[in-house]
């Protein structure tokens, strides 16, 4: 009894039953043609007319399936009272394609047709049952409801009526259970989606994986420098805390400093994260080489900078990469080198592009590796090559080298 009457086959019935509704306004306009054509007085009880009408409304059925809006329809209401089988995926939104319209109005009719089917026989023969079951107990609805032939009114016939009502209605329960199962089964095949639509979502896929990876990075260079000038200052204030107490008070000042600075731009890059989930949109944001000057006043490290270009002139884009690659490569100089490590860093904004070149001398001993750590010089050469342009790191003439050329003008590019 499950199968006719437990909760799936109760909606898939209720499916049907709104497919009969939807199918009522094509049958009445049917209806109407039909009735132009052929004049008859019996019009609306004629089975005929009406089976005509029937065959008839079908195709205006399909032609308005096919319009862009209808899929996401009939996947909702499919999603909600089908009970598709688990694995079976749906597509989302409106139809795009030639075949995924011809597929969702196939889908449509067949709806509105089994629905219709159903709906009728709901109708006429689900009220059958009460009134078999009450024939052998009411004198009424044997000669009120159910005028029984002659040859019909014996007492075996009144005892088997019961039996015959509870049939009707196991009848129409099985019906409308095949119909909804025929419908659940070909959902996904008429509903699913094209592959147009799977390359589509795929494309979102790969856009948000960019995004969110571009977000991680932003947080890896960020977090990362800022813990990694960090200890090495609190080490040195440790290691003088009682010689020196004015550099410790400047430790503790560029700590500070440098730790609320990284406070925001952790909360700039998590905002973005929210804002992805809420509207799927996806950006970057963050200091440029406009900020260069801070930075290296808090990197921990001596820096000898030299400019030659206008900076003021790079894409922002492109100046916010620029800035992450400085910044990682300070970070390594300072985590493999030591605070004392200096560090000559040429910045060179050429017609075509801006060129980095960061050298510092090679520690005199392997610098312990990190746990989780490593991301950084492969970080550098992803957003390089994001950007179309290329970066290297090694040694160079007994110093170590990270050098990193970016293009100005890249296609979709962003400009201050």
């Amino acid at each position: 009894m499950t199968l006719l009457f437990g909760r799936r086959a109760r909606l898939r019935w209720l499916h049907l039953i709104l497919g009969g509704a939807l199918l009522m306004p094509y049958f009445l306009a049917a209806l109407v043609v039909v009735g132009s054509l052929r004049p008859s007085p019996v019009l609306f009880t004629s089975l005929p007319h009406q089976l005509v009408s029937f065959v008839c409304a079908l195709p205006m059925a399909a032609v308005t399936a096919l319009f862009a809006p209808a899929r996401p329809l009939s996947v909702d209401a499919a999603r909600a009272l089908c009970d598709i089988p688990a694995g079976r995926q749906l597509a989302d939104g409106p139809a795009r394609t030639r075949q995924a319209r011809v597929r969702t109005a196939v889908w449509y009719t067949t709806h509105l047709a089994l629905g219709g089917i159903v709906s009728a026989m709901t109708l006429a023969l689900s009220p059958l049952t009460p009134a078999f079951v009450a024939l052998p107990f009411s004198e009424t609805v044997r000669d009120s409801w159910i005028r029984l032939p002659e040859e019909l009114d014996r007492p075996w016939i009144l005892v088997l009526s019961p039996f015959a009502g509870i049939a009707v209605l196991l009848a129409v329960a099985g019906c409308a259970a095949l119909a909804g199962a025929l419908l659940a089964g070909r959902a996904p095949v008429l509903l699913g989606p094209t592959p147009e639509d799977r390359l589509a979502a795929a494309e979102r896929r790969a856009a948000d994986l960019a995004a969110r990876n571009r977000l991680a990075r932003e947080l890896h260079d960020s977090v990362g420098h800022a813990l990694s000038a960090v200890t090495l200052q609190a080490g040195a204030a440790r290691r003088v805390l009682d010689s020196d107490p004015e550099f410790v008070r400047e430790a503790l000042a560029a700590i500070e400093e440098t730790t609320r600075r990284t406070v925001g731009e952790l909360d700039s890059v998590l905002g973005l994260l929210r804002s992805d989930e809420e509207h799927g949109t996806a950006g970057t944001t963050g200091p440029a080489l406009d900020a260069l000057d801070g930075l290296l006043k808090r990197c921990g490290v001596p820096v000898s900078l030299t400019v030659r270009g206008e900076p003021g002139t790079v894409p922002a884009a492109v100046s916010r990469e620029a800035y992450r690659i400085v910044q990682e490569g300070l970070s390594n100089a300072l985590r493999h080198g030591g605070a004392g490590t200096a560090v000559e860093l040429r910045i060179t904004v050429l017609a075509t592009d801006v060129e980095i070149v960061m050298d510092n001398p090679l520690p005199e001993r392997p610098a312990a590796v990190r746990p989780g750590g490593g991301r950084g010089l492969r970080g550098i050469a992803e957003r390089a090559v994001l950007l179309g342009g290329r970066a290297r790191a090694g040694p160079h003439d007994g110093a170590w080298r990270l050098a990193a050329r970016l293009p100005l003008r890249t296609d979709g590019q962003e400009k201050k």
